[in-house]
């Protein structure tokens, strides 16, 4: 069974930054893509960023413009989501998530078949 943990998010100011974390238990992590999802309150989920299983992102929202940055640390089973110049539309629930297939840069929602729980992030004005 695979298990993702995210950590890191909080309530920030606009204009501000926070890093998150996502650290998966999966035997095999280096073999795949990652991905970061959000929701917002009321509003159907987003991805956010995907990279692929060598570390080379190849995936951000049109939203993202430049302010968000995703990496990972197979060492660590762990994939990151550095977001700077916070705004309050990035207000959400952010999810890392694990694709079925290896190898491959999953670029639809249900190619994403193991999921976290999520952590809170909120952007004050």
């Amino acid at each position: 069974q695979v298990q993702l943990v995210e950590s890191g998010g909080g309530l920030v100011q606009a204009g501000g930054s926070l890093n998150l974390s996502c650290v998966v238990s999966r035997r095999t992590f280096s073999s795949y893509g990652m991905g970061w999802f959000r929701q917002a309150s009321g509003k159907e989920r987003e991805f956010v960023a995907g990279i692929t299983w060598s570390g080379a992102p190849y995936y951000y929202g049109d939203f993202v413009k430049g302010r968000f940055t995703i990496s990972r640390d197979d060492a660590k089973n762990t994939v990151y989501l550095q977001m700077n110049s916070l705004k309050p539309e990035d207000t959400a629930i952010y999810v890392c998530a694990a694709p079925g297939k290896a190898f491959h840069s999953a670029r639809y929602e249900s190619e994403f078949v193991y999921w976290g729980q999520g952590t809170q992030v909120t952007v004050s004005s």
